[in-house]
């Protein structure tokens, strides 16, 4: 999906997905002490609202201008700086103490180019945290896209950060609950491919 593709899901409907940050995001992030980060491909910006007000200071950037837009309007007075731009063209180097991926589902070579411009964006010692559908979801998860190109594993994306140098926090397979349990829908587990590490 292009950039005009994206414009109109997010214009289709009041908010693609919730206004609260990812169980993920908030579970890794929330004892990091708040500095500059970056959330590339936020779509309508929750895990960035969520940032901004814990105080970091916070870019939130996406080729969606209608998902930013929603993104600004869901943020209210709670700043943050919002700028239209493609994640796997994206260049501000060794400007964040954290930038984060969550669910960007690219095929490889796009992957890549977005998971080294992560990485680049990050000064020495900053954290980068990507989350996304694990390859494994699509035969043992539920949910997600269904396409095998997009999805991936820790180890491709460690293997997209080669000649780079960092420490390892996590790069696991991550299961998450998806429904209650309550009701007609039973909850179910979807696989998350889940890496964090630090820029040396």
């Amino acid at each position: 999906m292009d950039a005009e593709d994206w414009d109109e899901r997010y214009a289709a409907s009041e908010l693609v997905w919730s206004a609260e940050p990812n169980e993920f995001v908030a579970a890794e992030l929330s004892d990091l002490a708040p500095g500059r980060a970056l959330d590339l491909a936020a779509g309508e910006g929750r895990n960035a609202i969520w940032l901004a007000r814990r105080g970091w200071q916070v870019t939130a950037a996406d080729f969606s201008q209608v998902a930013l837009d929603k993104g600004r309007r869901l943020a209210g007075d709670t700043p943050v700086r919002w700028v239209c731009a493609d994640a796997t063209t994206w260049h501000e180097p060794a400007a964040y103490d954290l930038v984060l991926l969550a669910y960007l589902q690219l095929p490889a070579a796009q992957r890549r180019a977005a998971v080294r411009a992560a990485y680049d964006s990050l000064v020495v010692g900053g954290t980068l945290l990507l989350v996304a559908h694990d390859s494994s979801n699509l035969t043992e998860g539920t949910g997600g896209p269904q396409d095998p190109a997009v999805l991936m594993t820790p180890e491709d994306v460690l293997g997209d950060l080669a000649g780079r140098a960092y420490d390892v926090q996590h790069a696991e397979r991550v299961p998450r609950i998806v429904g209650d349990g309550h009701g007609e829908e039973p909850a179910r587990t979807a696989w998350d491919c889940l890496v964090r590490v630090v820029r040396r």
